[in-house]
């Protein structure tokens, strides 16, 4: 199976990429079942229910959130539908689920959702404990994990993808909105990349207007970001994965 994930994707602009491209890869490469991360998507800083069907209806199965999962109340209307994932390591309180599991092609897929806590100013659990745990709860219901770890460093999602090396089919960074080069496969059969990349503004500051960015980071007043104009790009990795073993055997970026 061919097992795609999409990067963060950014304001409308970001959307209407993914409708334009998503299907296009989708026929391409065999792709089998779409995870997007969708917590940029209204106006850089959260999702709302029209980008949200957008996302859906453009072939993502699941889609996963991140630091602004509160960031638009509309959130609220849609947080408990079955294919959207928050991070699982938010309070127990908190409503939506950290992990949801579907099928395809006669296999279960299961999705978990994790925020890094290393300089990302957000309450929440250990993502290693609650992996764990959940990972423990779901490996006899499902033939393949997924997860999508939204974090800055490189070094917690290093450390994280190691740490359930053997345990789950792949791990993939998100948050950064810059796509890295070092996919590999982990000596106990774990997929992993630092982080997928983004759908968005390609002439940006990771998604965001240039000009504003930089006087941001000049004179350090808090200007309002707003997002980038012009030309988009996507960022997405394909995971092959073996029908039998259930193992990733090659990992591909692919950009558009």
């Amino acid at each position: 199976m061919n097992i795609l994930a999409v990067g963060d994707i950014v304001g409308k602009s970001g959307v209407e990429k993914l409708k334009l491209e998503l299907p296009k890869i989708i026929e391409e490469h065999k792709i089998d079942f779409t995870i997007v991360n969708g917590e940029n998507a209204a106006d850089g800083m959260g999702l709302n229910e029209k980008f949200y069907k957008m996302i859906l209806e453009a072939g993502a199965n699941i889609v996963t959130m991140g630091n602004h999962t509160w960031a638009k109340k509309e959130i609220f209307n849609f947080i408990d539908d079955e294919k959207l994932v928050r991070p699982a390591n938010y309070s127990e309180n908190n409503p939506g689920a950290g992990y949801r599991i579907a099928e395809c092609k006669g296999k279960k897929i299961a999705v978990i959702n994790l925020i890094g806590r290393v300089t990302m100013n957000v309450l929440s659990e250990n993502p290693f404990i609650v992996a764990k745990k959940i990972i423990a709860e779901i490996k006899n219901q499902v033939d393949m994990i997924f997860v999508d770890f939204h974090g800055e460093a490189t070094a917690e999602k290093i450390a994280f993808a190691n740490y359930v090396d053997g345990t789950v089919t792949a791990v993939f960074g998100t948050h950064t909105h810059v796509q890295t080069a070092d996919e590999q496969i982990l000596p106990y059969g774990t997929g992993f990349i630092c982080d997928l990349g983004m759908t968005g503004p390609k002439k940006s500051v990771i998604g965001m207007d240039i000009a504003t960015s930089i006087r941001r980071f000049e004179t350090s007043f808090p200007e309002k970001y707003r997002i980038a104009e012009g030309k988009t790009k996507l960022n997405s990795v394909m995971f092959c994965v073996n029908n039998e073993t259930n193992k990733v055997n090659k990992i591909v970026r692919i950009n558009k």
